[in-house]
């Protein structure tokens, strides 16, 4: 049974604008789902119909094989969600909120043990929610999220705020919740973050999925080159015009002992090791992946990510990859 399904699911808003355009979305338990796009792609709008917060024009979806609309609360019960821009009560402290989560939840989780865990210091836990910082602020809603050990975790911009060791211990969370089972959806702006931790990805542009898949997939899709290089004893002229002439080999460049190899697949990088390695003594290996940010662009058409979604149409892309 998947974590997350949707059918046909569309939002429509008047006449003109389209925030969700027939969505067929599947996020598998247990994976990690990272979810991209530009400013207005619809994502945030996405989240929403999820949650019941926003009802759909058609289509249809369940979460954990409950339905959306029918089955809201049987949901919420067994997901943690942690929204961008979550408001805190200015006055509560921070444990306080905890506390409240935890008996809305008719959890016995410790509230200390999971203010730990996000690394929210006692003192800081201590004190009233509206002196918080951002990245304080988003360390405890990440602490909310975790409350009654969800089933699903849907995170929208997780990393916002946080400094680069907060962005760590959240990465590091979620890969712990995926080892545990937890199925994690988040959406980000932060590219390295999805590539550090997701197990699929799926690429949202103009309210429409343009691209589902491994990162690898979607690399090989686009046939998009990406180098290798080998340090290598010596370069035998025949060997570099047998390179150039390996069906997926785009450019070969020699500089001193080392050749440099633009590949279009994973498999090619495979095939020009095994054949340079067969004509001389490779010394040492340098592979360099396709980013994910040259993947994003080239899907959104150039279209940079930012870190809200304000739901209005961008750049059309028509192209559809499945894993």
């Amino acid at each position: 049974m998947p974590a997350i399904e949707t059918t046909a699911l569309t939002k429509r808003y008047g006449e003109d604008v389209i925030a969700v355009d027939d969505l067929d979305l599947t996020v598998e338990e247990g994976e990690v789902f990272g979810f991209l796009g530009p400013n207005g792609a619809g994502k945030s709008t996405t989240i929403n119909l999820l949650l019941d917060f926003v009802r759909p024009t058609e289509g249809s979806a369940t979460v954990l094989g409950y339905d959306v609309q029918r089955e809201p609360k049987t949901i919420r019960s067994h997901i943690g969600v942690l929204p961008e821009g979550a408001t805190l009560y200015e006055r509560l402290t921070g444990r306080e909120h905890l506390e409240w989560v935890i008996d809305n939840k008719g959890s016995d989780d410790d509230p200390d043990d999971l203010l730990d865990r996000v690394g929210l210091e006692p003192e800081a836990a201590a004190r009233s929610a509206g002196g918080y910082s951002k990245g304080m602020a988003q360390r405890l809603g990440f602490a909310m999220a975790l409350v009654g050990d969800p089933d699903l975790l849907i995170l929208d911009e997780p990393s916002s705020g946080l400094d680069p060791t907060g962005m760590q211990e959240l990465r590091e969370i979620i890969t712990a919740e995926a080892d545990r089972g937890t199925t994690v959806f988040f959406s980000s702006h932060i590219l390295g973050e999805v590539e550090a931790v997701c197990d699929r990805v799926g690429i949202m542009n103009d309210g429409r999925l343009v691209a589902t898949g491994t990162l690898d997939a979607l690399r090989e899709n686009l046939d998009l080159a990406a180098a290798i290089s080998l340090d290598v004893e010596r370069v035998p002229d025949a060997l570099v015009a047998d390179l150039e002439t390996h069906e997926g080999v785009h450019s070969v460049t020699v500089d001193g002992s080392t050749i440099t190899i633009s590949c279009a697949t994973t498999p090619v990088k495979y095939d020009v090791v095994t054949q340079v390695g067969a004509a001389t003594t490779v010394r040492d290996i340098v592979s360099e992946d396709t980013s994910l940010e040259r993947l994003f662009n080239t899907y959104t058409n150039g279209e940079q990510s930012g870190e809200s979604d304000a739901d209005a149409g961008l750049a059309d892309v028509e192209t559809e990859v499945s894993a």
